[in-house]
């Protein structure tokens, strides 16, 4: 690609993934660069049913993907958390901007906080992560499956469907919606996904030129947190189906990562913590793996896939 080129951005056309591309377009554009929105269409975008059903890993990802090494587009941008861990070859990570609210979010119309929900409150998500969390919380609650992006779940929030629902934060932000989260829930409560909160910047892998123009756009902290958090969950080999939970963050220059699987119901837990350099992610994310591994994170993993049905959804995007 030449200085004087449009570079051809490949995104979803979500609002949400609209935004986030609009976002890193405007960037380069402040930068000198001319973007071009692609408009594409992913496989996660026109199943009617369950992720989980079709097969959770890469489907918001791989055609947009394909179009890379088919040169259709110089570069895409995903939602970290819908990228799958396995490398493609031809391809490369090129830039990980700073991360926004990496949180799950509560919304209700009628409860101040998740506390507060009575018992057998309906609560909506996609999400198998957020769904055994929250029954280790409240197992008396019912948990409905619920899809769509985020005008869609909030309309059926609004029209009485649940009594809440949960998505992530960042998305909200982001579509300037932050006025409908009622309750941040707190890594305590409920760790969040891989890569939740963070962008993902790929190119091919031979572009000099265009991983030369995103380096300005790469933020080191971040990307040593979701090194570290995809390393995890990659020694799990859980992929999108499993009810893993991680925190990377670095504080006063140290790297520190925590990581959770539960079973179905929520009520077998497996936890592990550590902390690393920033230049040991890699290494940090196997020890936290490891750690989980002891103590039957295998078990609990396999257990889960043995017994997925068709109602079960894969981590859902950001929406």
């Amino acid at each position: 690609m030449t200085s004087s080129a449009v570079l051809r951005l490949g995104t979803r056309n979500s609002p949400l993934a609209r935004w986030q591309s609009g976002w890193v377009a405007s960037q380069l554009c402040e930068r000198g660069v001319d973007v071009e929105l692609i408009p594409i269409t992913t496989r996660g975008d026109v199943v009617s049913g369950a992720l989980g059903s079709v097969g959770g890993q890469g489907l918001f990802t791989k055609k947009i993907q394909q179009a890379l090494l088919d040169r259709q587009v110089d570069l895409a941008v995903h939602s970290l958390k819908d990228l799958p861990t396995d490398e493609v070859p031809g391809l490369a990570l090129a830039a990980v901007p700073p991360r926004a609210g990496m949180l799950d979010a509560y919304v209700s119309n009628q409860w101040d906080n998740l506390d507060q929900l009575p018992d057998g409150s309906i609560v909506g998500t996609g999400s198998l992560r957020r769904r055994t969390q929250l029954l280790r919380l409240r197992p008396d609650l019912e948990i409905r499956d619920i899809r769509g992006n985020v005008d869609t779940r909030l309309g059926k929030l609004d029209g009485g469907e649940f009594d809440a629902i949960l998505l992530a934060e960042a998305g909200l932000v982001r579509l300037g919606l932050e006025a409908r989260i009622t309750q941040r829930l707190s890594p305590e409560i409920m760790l969040p996904a891989v890569g939740q909160g963070a962008l993902g910047l790929e190119t091919r892998a031979d572009d000099a030129g265009v991983r030369e123009l995103l380096a300005p756009l790469d933020h080191v902290a971040t990307r040593a947190a979701v090194t570290a958090e995809r390393q995890m969950l990659a020694a799990l080999r859980g992929g999108c189906l499993a009810p893993v939970g991680a925190w990377g963050r670095v504080v006063d220059g140290v790297l520190s990562l925590d990581g959770v699987v539960l079973n179905r119901d929520g009520q077998e837990r497996v936890f592990a913590s550590h902390t690393a350099p920033l230049e040991e992610a890699v290494d940090l994310g196997q020890r936290v793996a490891d750690n989980l591994l002891s103590q039957g994170a295998a078990d609990l993993i396999s257990s889960l896939r043995s017994s997925t049905s068709n109602r079960d959804s894969a981590e859902p995007s950001q929406e």
